[in-house]
């Protein structure tokens, strides 16, 4: 009986070893990065998915007005600095937003909750920020 909880034990430990292991950070850990890869995809601190859009164009946003009501960029504070692939980039209306790798990055109003990523594909132009070093999804 024992032997059996033991063997359980471990094998929790494992698996759960695992899982950490497919969420890793977008930058080294302890930076403040505004946010990381969780299952394959670029999520902000609250787990929101985060998004491109194909009309941003040398790393300045396209997505103003209504857009950005729809799209909420990811706000960069005031005293926030370029670490890494995170930079800021100034928006038209004065204020500061994060970009990954050059591209501005947003979130989306009808996702609900963590995890959701029901903005993948919009209207051809908004994309999911997937991890270039993650395995295929299988079919």
């Amino acid at each position: 009986m024992k032997k059996t909880l033991l063997l359980a034990a471990v094998a929790a430990a494992a698996l759960a070893t695992s899982a950490r292991a497919a969420d890793k950070p977008a930058a080294k850990k302890g930076t403040g990065a505004p946010g990381a890869f969780k299952g394959g995809m670029l999520v902000d601190k609250k787990g929101m998915t985060l998004y491109t859009f194909d009309q941003d164009q040398g790393g300045k946003s396209a997505c103003n007005g209504p857009c950005a009501k729809n799209w909420p960029p990811l706000k960069a504070g005031p005293k926030a600095a370029d670490m890494g692939d995170w930079t800021v980039v100034a928006r038209e209306d004065g204020s500061k937003q994060w970009a990954f790798k050059g591209k501005p990055v947003y979130t989306w109003n009808m996702d609900k909750k963590a995890g959701d990523a029901t903005g993948d594909g919009v209207k051809g132009v908004w994309h999911v920020v997937k991890d270039e070093g993650a395995a295929p999804a299988a079919k």
